[in-house]
């Protein structure tokens, strides 16, 4: 499948040769692999947002892990919480590519693609409470730690990578559109490797407080580990998390050329717009089924190719109905099993169709679809073969399809295809 998968003569075909992620479930791949294996939830009470007086006080956070191999110290003062996760994923996943390789390539041929849905507003209001909202006393390190673009323009000045750099805003699917336009960009002749990815760290009074109005957010503060529950039929809410994944991609012929690990490939990509709500999703899913449906199609393959669905799944009643009806449409025969990993990450805004698409790839590569964590009864499960109980074992090697879908009717899916070396692991 991964041989002929994407794979056409008027355009190049787009290799994944290096992974990076920085979110709730760890900070390795492979740690972060393990824990969503496991269906181990990351939610915890977050002190401040229980003073705050929140009606949701569960969050999704980070684990501490050392900065200075990453960034120094001028930088850091320079960078805020977002920038940071975004870079330290950005840089594990040109490690595992092969920094040099990367670096011998033309500069203006290697570009840097980022989608983050809420940009720097968490430092914004920091800054604004912490400074009574006097102009004057802002910090100096105010406009580089606030602007949305910061993340991109960090990785390509670490590695001095001139190609174009971009960041996308399309809410919840702003990670997967930059990895799609990413592909697009090295299928095409723009850029010969790009690093792509998606980040946010939204964990804040204010962002939280707007979500909570909106009643979005679970209040299961009682029990936050067991608040995220993607399509499960008491679900209340999503739970906020945090985090960053990056992937190197590269024009599958130079990949090959210089014996790099090939991970897997991006074979398709589509975007559409429901254009129907500002916030809610169009709930018969007809338009989200469009975007799979282009996304496969994209790629070469038929619905009966896929081996399995990474949902974007975020625990809310009218996204989950909405993406049950979608996928049914998308698979008329019969869907494919379908997983989520919220349940264990929360919803990483920007950066959680990234983090799936690293983690679809990788349980496509070993055969292993992980149960939806807290998930027991699917009342959309007689349209979706939501993963329930124990991980399901598929064969490996099948393509994955992995969903996102946003505020504003954004919807941004891409499949994926196991390469060679994507069964071996990753740092």
């Amino acid at each position: 499948m991964s041989g002929d998968a994407g794979a056409r003569p008027d355009r190049a075909r787009v290799a994944v040769t290096g992974l990076g992620v920085k979110c709730p479930a760890g900070t390795g791949v492979e740690e972060v692999y393990a824990a969503v294996l496991a269906a181990r939830s990351t939610a915890v009470l977050v002190p401040d947002l229980a003073e705050a007086g929140l009606s949701a006080r569960i969050a999704c956070l980070v684990p501490e892990f050392d900065l200075a191999p990453y960034l120094p110290r001028r930088e850091l003062r320079q960078a805020d919480r977002a920038t940071r996760l975004l870079l330290c994923a950005a840089v594990d996943a040109v490690e595992d590519a092969g920094r040099a390789a990367l670096g011998a390539l033309p500069a203006a041929r290697v570009g840097v693609q980022v989608g983050t849905g809420i940009g720097g507003l968490p430092t914004m209001e920091d800054n604004t409470v912490g400074h009574h909202a006097e102009p004057m006393a802002m910090p100096v390190h105010t406009v580089p730690r606030t602007m949305s673009n910061a993340a991109a323009c960090r990785v390509a000045m670490r590695y001095g990578f001139r190609g174009a750099c971009t960041t996308y805003a399309t809410s919840c699917a702003s990670g997967t559109t930059a990895i799609g336009e990413a592909a697009r960009r090295i299928r095409h002749g723009e850029l010969d490797a790009a690093v792509a990815g998606g980040v946010d760290a939204a964990v804040s009074r204010v962002v939280m407080g707007g979500f909570a109005k909106m009643r979005a957010l679970s209040v299961r503060n009682d029990a936050p580990e067991r608040a995220s529950r993607p399509f499960d039929a008491e679900r209340d809410g999503f739970v906020m998390g945090e985090g960053a994944a990056a992937l190197v991609l590269e024009r599958w012929d130079l990949a090959v050329a210089r014996g790099a690990r090939i991970h897997g490939e991006v074979a398709g990509y589509a975007a559409n717009c429901d254009a129907f709500h500002i916030v809610a999703p169009h709930e018969d899913g007809a338009v989200a089924a469009e975007c799979m449906r282009g996304a496969l199609a994209d790629a070469g393959l038929a619905p009966g190719d896929v081996g399995h669905v990474s949902a974007h799944g975020t625990s809310t009643v009218l996204n989950d109905r909405a993406e049950a009806r979608a996928v049914a449409r998308c698979f008329p025969a019969g869907p494919p099993p379908l997983t989520a990993v919220k349940g264990v990450t929360g919803h990483l805004i920007g950066g959680s169709g990234a983090l799936e698409a690293v983690l679809g790839l990788l349980c496509a590569a070993r055969g292993t679809v992980p149960r939806v964590a807290n998930t027991r009864a699917a009342p959309d499960g007689d349209q979706v073969d939501v993963v329930t109980g124990a991980a399901r074992r598929i064969a490996p090697g099948l393509p994955v399809l992995s969903n996102s879908f946003g505020f504003g009717g954004q919807n941004a899916c891409v499949v994926l295809v196991p390469g060679p070396g994507a069964a071996a692991g990753s740092g």
